[in-house]
Parts: structure tokens; sequence; C-alpha cells
């Protein structure tokens, strides 16, 4: 079992930036792979990124080259930077972890001027 609690979320304008923590109650092993995701108003929930074991990384098309996903297993905690967000980037973001099959509570991310 493991408690994934997520933080960083907020309002920003467009073009902005903002860094989402995952903070995890256990050791996360570097094999564990680790997502984000995101849900939208009314639709349906999406992966935005992974961390998979050796640090292969992958992203949706929507948010390739603007959102990086990193961990820090001493910290036990996975991070998303979210640069150049646009207001489709909107939803709440989810952590999760892939092998326990664990989520988050999710953080409110709203892009808007």
């Amino acid at each position: 079992q493991v408690q994934l609690v997520e933080s960083g979320g907020g309002l920003v304008q467009p073009g902005g930036s903002l860094r989402l923590s995952c903070a995890a109650s256990r050791s996360i092993s570097t094999i564990d792979a680790m997502g984000w995701y995101r849900q939208a108003l009314g639709k349906q929930r999406e992966l935005v990124a992974a961390t998979r074991s050796g640090g292969s990384t992958s992203y949706a098309d929507s948010v390739k080259g603007r959102f990086t996903i990193s961990r820090d297993n001493a910290k036990n905690t996975v991070y998303l930077q979210m640069n150049s967000l646009k207001p489709e980037d909107t939803a709440v973001y989810y952590c999760y972890h892939m092998r326990l099959g664990y989520w988050g509570q999710g953080t409110q991310v709203t892009v808007s001027s």
C-alpha cells in the first residue's frame, strides 16, 4: 500500500509555469513506473507523462516539449514541470503508482487570464 499526495497546483496565466509534486508515503523503487494523469471537466482521464525503469519517459503528444516528468527516489517524490501552459491544460492532475495501482487525490491546475 502507498499513499500519494500531490501539490503545486493553482491558477496561472497562459504561458506560465507550474511544478507539481507527488510525494509517496513509502520508498519508490527505481523500477517503479509512475505517471501523471489529468482529467478535465466532462472528459476522460488521460495519461500526460510517465517515468519507467531505467529512467525512460514518455509524454502525450499534447504536452511534448512543454512538460517534463522527473523523480527523486531519495525523497520518494515525482515531479511534473509544466511550462508554456495553455488554457486546454486546465484539469485535475493525478499521480499514479503504476505497479501498485494507487492514485493520489489530485491537484487542480487552472490556466486562465
